[in-house]
Formats: C-alpha cells, structure tokens, sequence
C-alpha cells in the first residue's frame, strides 16, 4: 500500500502536458483554492532564461497582462520567488507595502485576492514556482494555515519532477545537435572549469582548436558563450 496520497500518487503519473495541468488544478481546488500556477524556469545564463508556465488563469486577466512584462519584474510574489524558498502568503496589504495597491485591485477584480507561493531552487539553473490563489481570506487559524502550507510544500516536491520531465519537451534523438567527440570532451572540461589553454594541455591539442571546437559546439546549441553552451548539453543529456 503506497504512502502517497491520492493527489501526490496523481501528479507522479501525469504522462502529458494537459495531465499535469488537470492534475495541479484538482489539488489547489481540494486546498480550497480556485486557482493554480506552475512555473518551470530554466537558466541559460545570468541575462537569459526560459519559463514554462501551466495554470488555470482566466482568459479576461490573462488579456490585460499580455505583453506587460513589467507586471512580473516589480510583482511582489514573483520577486520574494526569485530570492528565496520561504513560502510566501500574500494578500491586499502585501502589495499596498510595495506601492502596488492598483495592481492588487486589477488582479482582485478576476478572483485573485490572497495566496500562497513558494519557490524550489535546484542546482543546473532550474527554478520551479508553485502558486495557489483565491477570492477569499487565508485561514486565520495557524494550525489550518500551516496544514495547507505543508500540504503545498510537499505537492510541490512531487510536481516539479514531473515538470522538469515535461517541461521543455523533450527533444527527438534525430533532433539533438550532431556534436563531435572532441565538441563534446571541450565541453565536458569547461563544465569542469577548465580554461582553453588547460583543455588543449590535456587533450593534447593547441588552445586555438580548442576555441573552435567550442565555437562549433556553441553555433550547434545555438549558445551565446560557452557557458550556456554547457548548460544546453547538460540538459540534452549530451554531456554528464
């Protein structure tokens, strides 16, 4: 008999996308909240980075935030997300304290009034951020409160693995970049933090091949640097 509950067991064997989304929406409606958000982000580098987003917005707030990214650059939220793993529970005077009573009146208006999100930070620039919110007050009672919070922290744990499966979908084996060997141990040194000059001692080969197999790798991954050229491997699996 497994330990699980239903919902944690659930989320372990969504096998699509739209699995995944069903199943984060029946949890946050069983916590009490109508609506959800799961965010995936991926770094590539300190300036660049990839978010998959799933939830259950409804389409009229979705239409007044699109194309305003400005909203989750100052949101409250999203930025305590950014810096740290405590949970955070929002409502009215969360953003009144940051000069953001008008946007807490915008999203108010279409049922987001108070919440609950926190932030699970892993090592390869993976972030994931999960987020239940609702119409009405949080629980006053602080034995109800931290129930739902820990409910929420350990949902989170199972969800993001299955996310970071999901989450950018995986490539084709026939799609994946065509690295050569010595691409592939240029990188696998870099990751190590090894210089050009140190990879061209060991692999017994000049600096300046050495640039330009990490040139030709980066062009491959369609990388900026050789940094997130790293990581874009390590993420493809093709370097460990």
């Amino acid at each position: 008999m497994s330990l699980l509950s239903p919902s944690y067991q659930a989320i372990l064997a969504a096998k699509t996308q739209g699995e995944f989304k069903e199943e984060i929406v029946r949890f946050a409606n069983e916590l009490g909240f109508q609506y959800v958000s799961a965010m995936t982000v991926v770094d590539h580098s300190l300036t660049h980075s990839e978010f998959y987003n799933v939830d259950n917005m409804p389409a009229g707030l979705a239409d007044a935030t699109a194309g305003r990214p400005e909203i989750y650059r100052r949101d409250p939220v999203a930025q305590h997300c950014r810096r740290s793993a405590i949970p955070i529970m929002w409502d009215q005077k969360t953003y009144v304290q940051h000069g953001l009573g008008q946007q807490w009146e915008e999203q108010a208006a279409f049922g987001y009034r108070t919440g609950i999100t926190l932030a699970l930070h892993m090592p390869e620039g993976r972030h994931f951020v999960l987020g239940v919110d609702r119409d009405r007050q949080l629980p006053r009672n602080p034995t109800a409160l931290t129930r739902i919070v820990s409910e929420l922290q350990l949902f989170a744990v199972h969800a993001q693995e299955v996310a970071t499966r999901l989450y950018p979908e995986e490539q084709r084996v026939d799609d994946l970049p065509n690295l050569t060997p010595r691409e592939i141990e240029a990188l696998n040194w870099t990751m190590e933090g090894k210089t050009a000059w140190e990879t061209g001692f060991i692999l017994g080969i000049s600096e300046r091949t050495v640039v330009l197999h990490l040139q030709n790798a980066m062009h491959k991954l369609g990388a900026v640097n050789k940094h997130q050229a790293v990581l874009k491997a390590l993420r493809l699996k093709l370097i460990r």
